[in-house]
């Protein structure tokens, strides 16, 4: 990843989340190092918001469940 920024911090990080260089945040300069392209899909990418949807529903069915089969309060 680079990341370069007018006032914050400019960084390079590997492919590992290792920070590999990086400027001072809110100083002038520059910051030299290699980049390589990499292929390849990541799980979002690949699955997008379903896992998270599926677990909202599957939660969302157990509430109805469980609000379901709750015993209604005595009226007096």
């Amino acid at each position: 990843m680079l990341r370069a920024t007018n006032t914050g911090m400019t960084a390079i990080i590997d492919h590992r989340g290792r920070i590999a260089g990086v400027l001072p945040p809110f100083t002038q300069g520059t910051l030299n190092g290699n980049a390589q392209g990499r292929s390849g899909a990541t799980p979002y990418v690949r699955w997008g918001n379903s896992p998270l949807l599926a677990l909202a529903l599957l939660a969302c069915g157990l509430f109805a469940l469980r609000y379901k089969t709750m015993p209604a309060p005595p009226s007096a």
